[in-house]
């Protein structure tokens, strides 16, 4: 996980037509702990949303072949059940409830030694790449991770 780079995502761990299961490892060091919190690090939790609209993402370009690019527009439903700190290896599960009209549902959740930390209900929407270095990024980071 490179939060400075918003890359959230270390690794596909399954795909299965569905939903993906996605791991990777809160950071030992970021600017960002210095202020949340001084003396207690924890992860944001716009940046456990984030990682799972990421999750979700990955699992809508994987379904679409690639071909559309989803963004974040809607988070519903978010609970926090616990804190994680710096060191903590995550498991990111995403499912597609729904997709149609431009427009994906998915259900996202964290957990963290076994123990849910955070789940959602997303609505991302599908859109044609803006730009031909988005689209040739994103296929080059899915390989990155093993979605290809």
């Amino acid at each position: 996980m490179k939060l400075e780079y918003f890359q959230m995502i270390d690794r596909v761990v399954s795909f299965d037509g569905e939903s993906i299961v996605v791991e990777s490892t809160i950071p030992d060091a970021s600017p960002v702990f210095e202020g949340h919190f001084p003396g207690y690090p924890l992860m944001p939790g716009v940046l456990l949303v984030e990682t799972m609209a990421q999750a979700s993402g990955w699992l809508l370009l994987k379904l679409g072949n690639f071909e559309r690019m989803p963004f974040l527009m809607g988070v519903k439903e978010a609970k926090f059940r616990s804190f994680i700190g710096p060191g903590t290896p995550v498991t990111v599960h995403a499912q597609r409830l729904h997709d149609g009209s431009g427009y994906a549902v998915t259900k996202a959740r964290i957990e963290a030694n076994g123990k849910r930390i955070c789940d959602a209900e997303l609505t991302l929407r599908i859109m044609d790449f803006p730009a031909p270095e988005l689209a040739a990024a994103m296929r080059g980071r899915g390989q990155e991770l093993g979605l290809a």
